[in-house]
């Protein structure tokens, strides 16, 4: 029988149907107003009871689906059915038990339980408003011109020697300039572990994957040159140099059109969201 592991974003989903159980075990009988919506569905098919509490088809199918990355019950074995049934009877049962305790009391779990039903009203908002707003080709295409546009479309290669203070990069910078050879001096005093042992060798890149203070210096430098004089990042102090650059393409469109897709949507959502922005009076308080 295969097992189940509990992988970080099935804790997550795990907490997440505890909640949902938790809440609903705290609400009680439905009100008159709702109790007629009720009646017009069928309450869905209970797969076991806790007690009192019926735990239903649904709840069991979101919690399968949380616990396999999607999957659906009908692609598992029957000892994965029952396995997955338990944990689910775990969670009610513990679930139940915190509820007696008062751990729903608690700051921080009432925290991460109201977190958490905000996350999920957000994620059904956000799938039933994009649900009928799939990007058009033009929207696509219009999209992926103006990030084009906006790449650097140069790759650089370079190497680079990073040090804690910007006396000892100075001193390095006077030892270069003295003839020491870059790659020796980066072997033997480099803190960036990943690229001492290749003589301070970063390999080819864009110069969006490096922060600001060292693409903007390595942007100045012409071929074969040294920055000199100290480069300051969050990481420490840099003495970079530049080797060689190359042109860099855009990926053509087909290769990326999926990545187009979501940030096409995800324009449409904010852009939803910022019209709500616009009617509520929104302070903020840190």
């Amino acid at each position: 029988m295969t097992q189940f592991s509990m992988t970080p974003w099935a804790r997550m989903s795990a907490v997440a149907a505890a909640a949902l159980v938790m809440t609903a075990c705290g609400k009680g009988q439905p009100t008159t107003a709702t109790a007629a919506k009720v009646e017009d569905k069928p309450a869905p098919a209970a797969v076991a009871t806790v007690g009192t509490t019926k735990i239903s088809r649904d709840d069991y199918d979101f919690f399968v689906k949380s616990l396999t990355h999607g999957k659906t019950a009908d692609t598992l074995s029957a000892d994965q059915k029952n396995q997955v049934l338990d944990m689910l009877i775990d969670t009610q049962l513990a679930a139940d038990q915190g509820l007696k305790d008062g751990v729903d009391k608690d700051p921080e779990v009432a925290a991460a339980m109201q977190v958490t039903r905000l996350s999920i009203l957000n994620e059904a908002e956000k799938k039933k408003y994009l649900a009928d707003k799939q990007p058009t080709e033009e929207e696509l295409h219009a999209e992926y011109d103006s990030a084009v546009a906006g790449l650097d479309k140069t790759e650089y290669h370079a190497l680079h020697i990073l040090v804690k203070d910007k006396d000892t990069a100075e001193q390095l910078i006077k030892k270069l300039k003295g003839g020491a050879k870059f790659d020796d001096l980066a072997k033997a005093n480099s803190i960036d572990t990943g690229s001492k042992i290749k003589g301070g060798d970063l390999g080819w890149f864009a110069p969006a994957r490096m922060v600001k203070p060292f693409a903007d210096a390595l942007k100045g430098l012409k071929k074969g040159e040294t920055t000199t004089e100290p480069v300051q990042t969050q990481f420490g102090w840099h003495i970079i140099r530049l080797v060689d650059t190359r042109d860099a393409p855009p990926p053509p469109f087909e290769q990326v059109k999926e990545q187009v897709k979501g940030r096409v949507l995800e324009k449409k959502w904010e852009a939803y969201l910022d019209g709500f922005k616009k009617t509520q009076v929104i302070e903020k308080k840190l």
